[in-house]
């Protein structure tokens, strides 16, 4: 089954080399622009991961990130937070809150895909493991 992937971005050039560079990969893009759209995405469109940035309009990356992981299914869905805010203190905030991988832009797209698939083979193991009881 091809992964779906949520990207949550406001900003039109990024999105749009997201789109091209994991469509190129064979992944099923979902996208959204504001914030305040993430957690019903999620809910519709149930990702197997979602790329979350940090500043988005309407609802930050932080607040949605709490949201999600207190949610029946975000809190189980891998989340890569894709962000210009590369400081520490917001990196440790967002793995604080349940960020499963942290990366900066400007990105290496061979680190972001390496991320992703690396994201998306423990989702599928865990998921897999769930199934069998192991």
């Amino acid at each position: 089954m091809t992964p779906r992937i949520l990207i949550a971005e406001d900003e039109p050039f990024i999105l749009e080399s997201l789109n091209f560079l994991l469509g190129r990969e064979g992944y099923l893009l979902v996208a959204v622009q504001d914030g305040a759209e993430v957690l019903a995405a999620v809910e519709r469109e149930r990702p197997d991961l979602i790329v979350l940035d940090a500043m988005l309009p309407g609802q930050d990356g932080f607040g949605i990130l709490g949201e999600l992981r207190a949610s029946s299914f975000g809190a189980t869905t891998p989340v890569l937070v894709l962000t210009a805010k590369g400081q520490e203190a917001d990196r440790k905030r967002m793995m604080a809150l349940g960020a499963d991988a942290f990366v900066t832009k400007p990105f290496a797209n061979r680190d972001l895909l390496a991320e992703i698939a690396g994201l998306l083979d423990r989702g599928e193991a865990g998921a897999r493991e769930a199934n069998h009881g192991t």
